[in-house]
């Protein structure tokens, strides 16, 4: 096996911040979709507003499981980068592509035919539950593109090659918005067709956003000492390794998306209107959490990276100088929002009816203290992810989420906290997460680890 020269990363500030800048805008591919989605149906009305909180989450977990076994990819080719093995990164890669595309048929059949049982189980309003179907129809088709495009994110990523994550996220934006105002509303001679207008412009957005990445690939010349041009036969073997390494990141993605699914599922029992709060805030949640997403995917690279090299020692440092990083970034675009969020909101979500934001202003206070844990916290987390220990992670998100959910029943269900209290679950959650993370780095028990 011919071995090139390491892919050597640092530990500075200025290495964090060119790995993960365009990660920050990569990895929120999804909250970008699931952004405009949410602004273009709020001046629908409020039943499509309150929908698309509700059904957006739902395809935010199905997203996530793709994404999740993508980061399993990305954490060993940062490996086979950092070791210079880099003639592997192109089997790595396929055998990536192989399982997401399988994977992404398996959840195309269950959109289309088994959400209808699945949301009759936990939906109560006749209106939410039409609309959401209505919505994946059109929705469904882009699992393709989406889970392709994240195995192709994840080798780019993994050999810290990022810069042009930003252009494609960019165009997947700028598609996504200008579809959404046609079909949603019927503009410039497209068909209107609502929710379902939504749907289908998330996913010709991201079919053309599939389309630019692949012609980039095809002229990237560094890419060729990947051996991307070489079309490798199945391996089994490694689609199975790289399994066992993502099937606990896809867990903790599905616990912890998936609660929060559950939790819009008993928030729409308190009405539309508490559903549609929830989702305003949700939707500020999304944006403001962006840059963490792009911290805590870069450290998974740097930390698989520095163990590729050798340099354990450099691992605690690097998550440390990552999550502080992480934290003033957040809180640099989380404050002015928290403080003046007619202002800042108005200009977005404009309308005479100011009452959403007027009446989500108490959760906006909480979401101070949700995003402190949660940028320092996901730091932490995915750095342990790199290390390889993902078992351990899937242990501890799982037990934190049990708690969480029992947390938001009883205060759903059982006090008058309200909808502010019933999202201070999160900092329950993040403070546990941390705890837990803390105290495995720490213990050094991943250091015997093998990827």
């Amino acid at each position: 096996m011919v071995h090139l020269p390491a892919m050597r990363l640092r530990t500075s500030y200025r290495q964090i911040l060119s790995i993960s800048a365009p990660i920050m805008l990569g990895s929120a591919a999804q909250n970008v979709i699931a952004l405009s989605d949410s602004v273009f149906l709020y001046h629908l009305s409020q039943e499509d507003f309150a929908t698309i909180g509700f059904v957006g989450v739902f395809y935010l977990v199905v997203a996530a499981i793709g994404y999740g076994f993508s980061r399993g990819g990305q954490i060993m080719i940062a490996r086979r980068a950092g070791e210079g093995n880099l003639h592997e990164v192109g089997r790595t890669f396929y055998s990536m592509v192989y399982f997401e595309f399988g994977l992404a048929i398996v959840m195309f059949f269950f959109m289309q035919y088994g959400c209808y049982y699945f949301f009759s189980l936990i939906v109560d309003s006749p209106v939410v539950f039409s609309k959401s179907l209505e919505y994946l129809e059109t929705r469904s088709w882009g699992v393709f593109f989406s889970y392709t495009g994240v195995a192709v994110i994840a080798l780019y990523t993994g050999v810290a090659r990022t810069s042009f994550i930003i252009v494609d996220t960019v165009i997947l934006g700028v598609v996504n918005i200008a579809l959404d105002y046609g079909l949603i509303f019927g503009k410039w001679g497209l068909p209107e067709m609502g929710i379902a207008g939504a749907g289908l412009a998330s996913t010709i957005a991201e079919i053309v956003a599939f389309i630019v990445f692949f012609v980039y690939i095809l002229f990237d010349r560094p890419a060729r000492s990947y051996h991307l041009f070489r079309l490798p036969k199945i391996d089994f073997a490694l689609i199975r390794q790289q399994y066992s390494l993502s099937i606990p990141i896809v867990a903790q993605a599905f616990v912890g998306l998936g609660s929060w699914f559950v939790f819009f599922g008993i928030v729409e029992n308190l009405g539309e209107h508490e559903l549609a709060i929830t989702n305003l805030v949700r939707m500020v949640y999304l944006v403001l959490s962006i840059p963490t997403w792009g911290f805590a995917s870069g450290v998974n690279t740097l930390v698989s990276n520095f163990i590729g090299q050798r340099k354990r020692q450099a691992v605690i440092p690097i998550i440390w100088k990552t999550a502080k990083i992480a934290w003033f970034t957040t809180m640099l675009i989380t404050l002015p929002v928290v403080l003046f969020p007619h202002k800042i909101l108005y200009p977005l979500l404009g309308s005479e009816d100011m009452s959403l934001i007027t009446d989500s202003q108490p959760i906006l206070y909480v979401l101070v203290g949700i995003l402190t844990l949660f940028s320092i916290g996901s730091v932490f987390f995915n750095g342990l992810a790199g290390t390889g220990a993902t078992y351990y992670g899937l242990k501890i998100q799982t037990w934190c989420a049990l708690g969480y959910l029992a947390y938001i029943y009883i205060e759903v269900n059982y006090t008058n906290g309200g909808l502010p209290w019933a999202w201070a679950a999160e900092i329950f959650y993040w403070v546990m997460m941390l705890a837990l993370t803390l105290w495995y780095l720490r213990s050094k028990g991943w250091h015997g680890l093998k990827v």
